[in-house]
């Protein structure tokens, strides 16, 4: 059974009286994993993504396919493109690093502070209606080393929304869900397989060429890594 034919066995509309959570969702492999493993786990998800001035669409266009084929709620939140710069994502000047998986120096596809402005939108948003879960694909295994995918980040982050929001004050703060944190992209495929994940339906590469994956950037690498250790076609 394809991948794709098993999305039906995600349940959807029939989640409306579970709990809510909000899920942090590009479009792209690991957050469209997150985003099925949300539902397994019995909530009812949004899925909230942004529109930051990225050089391409082509993640929330699969965003919002994703979200319409699950009859999820779907935000985009739309932010000042003078708040991401100095990264090859955002500025044409930049150009995206190819064939440079493994190198041990931060790359330039890196945003500053981005994971903590989307927690910061997710924590305001989760709270004013009540969601117990916030989930982000962060991975601190097959990635390109972002400080901010690092599980001392999340915990740091965690304390923080425990401390500064009125939930946690009381006692019961927003749980921030990171259900890759520790798998490979091995893993990430095989779970996302499980979960049913339409694989074709999501975009991971940095660089598109006529909407088409570059297939050389560090996220298009990872991603073909692993598709091919799992034994998973793409398709």
């Amino acid at each position: 059974m394809s991948s794709s034919s098993k999305s039906n066995s995600v349940r959807t509309k029939s989640q409306s009286k579970n709990p809510k959570a909000i899920v942090l969702f590009s479009g792209g492999l690991d957050s469209t994993t997150c985003l099925y493993q949300a539902i397994q786990d019995g909530y009812s998800p949004i899925a909230l993504s942004f529109d930051y001035n990225q050089k391409h669409k082509q993640e929330l266009k699969s965003a919002k396919k994703i979200t319409k084929l699950l009859e999820v709620p779907h935000l985009i939140q739309k932010l000042n493109p003078d708040f991401f710069q100095g990264s090859s994502l955002t500025e044409k000047k930049i150009k995206v690093p190819k064939n440079s998986l493994g190198h041990s120096k931060i790359p330039n596809t890196y945003v500053p502070g981005r994971n903590i402005l989307f927690l910061s939108f997710g924590v305001s948003l989760a709270e004013g209606i009540g969601a117990q879960r916030l989930y982000i694909g962060v991975n601190a295994l097959d990635y390109s080393g972002y400080p901010d995918c690092r599980p001392e980040f999340i915990k740091a982050y965690s304390d923080a929304i425990r401390i500064g929001t009125k939930t946690g004050s009381e006692g019961h703060p927003l749980e921030i869900c990171t259900p890759l944190q520790f798998l490979d992209k091995k893993e990430i495929v095989l779970l996302g397989s499980k979960l049913g994940v339409p694989f074709s339906m999501t975009h991971s590469c940095y660089d598109p060429v006529g909407g088409k994956p570059c297939g050389k950037c560090d996220s298009c690498l990872l991603r073909k890594k692993g598709f091919q250790e799992a034994g998973i076609p793409e398709k």
